[in-house]
Order: structure tokens, then sequence, then C-alpha cells
């Protein structure tokens, strides 16, 4: 930030849609405000210096970031939030959850310096067991894994999830159907006027579920936040070059050092310590088979 922005009021973006933010001041009031210029590069999460202008406000200047989780694929850039503390993943026994996604937003978390952890929801479910078995490779390197009922049992995901997120700024990621909007409004209690608040201001209750929203879980004392994303289909993870694979892949890079080559692509060079810690059971075949497919596809675009 320059000074010559110093001056102004520091704000938190709670809210995007379009060219329309919704910055919060010092004293938790909410203010709808638009960036100077074209460009348009805020997201949630942001601290911005603001200044009022009429009923509205203007954002002058971004506040350096700690960190930005974001995806990107060949066509664009995705960004999820910034200055966040931790992540947390949620896949649920039904639907089905992607292996695939699950492992990617884990890598761009660890690309961003962004802790994580997963949550299991549904696990009141008679296919409890088979989503236990499909994770059992992430507790296996280090992962906690948690495992809730939001709807079945309410009390102990809350006893559960609440000393975890004490505090942090949590991002909640997550496909439809996994119980997102449940696990925001046992969380959080005025979750819903939260989000009215902000609909009215932007005139645009109908995009409630379709943008990135932060909420206060403590709002008289706000220092733990849900920041609560729209589902998606793809997670791109371009921003990553091929050779960082498998550093940002923690069951790989167990055994990534052990490797004969130096520039080993853990794909079929001779004396693989990568390959070697599949065969012997120290590396899941399905991480494994995520693996290349994701290193086939950063190789591939890189042409």
């Amino acid at each position: 930030m320059s000074s010559k922005h110093a001056h102004l009021d520091l704000g938190l973006v709670v809210r995007g849609h379009g060219r329309h933010y919704i910055v919060e001041d010092a004293q938790g009031q909410r203010h709808v405000c638009h960036p100077r210029g074209k460009k348009s590069d805020c997201v949630v999460g942001d601290q911005v210096r603001w200044a009022p202008s009429g009923d509205e406000g203007v954002i002058e200047a971004v506040e350096p970031r700690r960190n930005l989780l974001f995806r990107q694929d060949e066509w664009k850039t995705k960004s999820f939030a910034a200055n966040l503390d931790q992540l947390l993943v949620l896949v649920a026994v039904e639907p089905v959850f992607s292996e695939s996604q699950l492992a990617r937003a884990l890598i761009a978390a660890e690309s961003a310096g962004i802790s994580a952890r997963i949550a299991l929801n549904k696990t009141d479910l008679p296919g409890a067991a088979a989503a236990r078995e499909r994770l059992q490779p992430y507790r296996d390197m280090g992962m906690e894994v948690m495992e809730v009922a939001l709807k079945a049992d309410p009390a102990g995901s809350r006893a559960l999830l609440t000393p975890w997120l004490q505090g942090k700024r949590t991002f909640v990621l997550g496909p439809s159907g996994t119980g997102k909007s449940t696990l925001i409004n046992l969380l959080v209690p005025d979750a819903q006027a939260q989000v009215g608040d902000i609909s009215q201001a932007l005139n645009s209750g109908r995009h409630t579920t379709t943008t990135t929203q932060w909420y206060w879980m403590d709002e008289a004392q706000p220092r733990t936040a849900l920041i609560d994303s729209p589902g998606f289909q793809e997670f791109g993870l371009k921003q990553i070059e091929p050779a960082q694979l498998p550093l940002l892949m923690p069951d790989l890079r167990a055994h990534a050092g052990d490797c004969r080559f130096y520039n080993c692509t853990h794909q079929h060079e001779p004396g693989c310590g990568v390959i070697a810690a599949l065969q012997a059971g120290q590396i899941s075949a399905s991480r494994y088979r995520i693996y290349g497919e994701i290193l086939e596809e950063l190789s591939r675009q890189r042409w």
C-alpha cells in the first residue's frame, strides 16, 4: 500500500459480487463499496483502505496479503479468499466425494501455506465405512479427519468443531450437497441475518449461494470467522510447476528424497523412492494415480 492511502479507514472485505463489495469497518458496520478504476482485484478476506463517497464507499488500496487461496485453469484464475488461517474441506458419505477434487484442494492449500483438515459429514449413513476407507490415506500421511453428523448429531458435531475453529479464520470448501449450509447455520446462529443484511445492501438476494460469504461466529467480539464458498465442478492447479507437485503432497514428499535422480518425475525412472514406497504399500494407489493425472495436466499445459 502506498503511503498516500495510510490515512484512510481500514476495512475488511466480507463479500463481493461483480464490482460491488461489502466492506466492514472497525465498528462492525458494513458498507457497499466500489474499487477505484476499472480493475477489480479484491477478494473476501482482504484488508482495504476505503473512503466514503455519498451513500457508498470507494476502495482506494488493498493491503498486502498473508496468503491467497485460489484455483487456476487454462482460461482463468478464481480466487477464493485471502488472509486465511486454515482450510476445512468438508466431504460427505453421500454424495460420494471426488478424491481428485479433495487432493487438488489440499495441494492448493499447501502451495498457499494454509493448514488444512478434512471433515467427513453424514457418518450416520450406511456408507460411512467405505468413506472412511477412502480417507485412510489422508490419515496415514498425518492429516486429521474429523467425523461429524451435522443433522443427526448437531450437538456432538458442534462440540468437535468449535475448539478447532476458535479464534481462527477458516475457509470451508466442499462440493454441493455436502452440508456446508447446515454447518454454517449450526455454528453461526444469526447466519441468515448476516446474509440478509448484505443481500439487502447489494439488492441481490438471489445471489446468496453463488458468492463467497464471510460469517462471524462471535459477532460481539469478532475473532472467529467461517468463510463459505460456492460449489464448483473443476479445480485447476495451473499455478503449480510440475516439479513442485510431489513436494506439495506429503505422502509423496516423504519419499521423493530417496530417488536416484534429482529431477525424477516418479513415473518410470529407476531408483525412484516414490515408486518403491508405492510398491511397499506406503503410498496408496489412488493417491499415486491422482498425482499422475495432475502431473500430466500440468506438463501438457506448458508445451
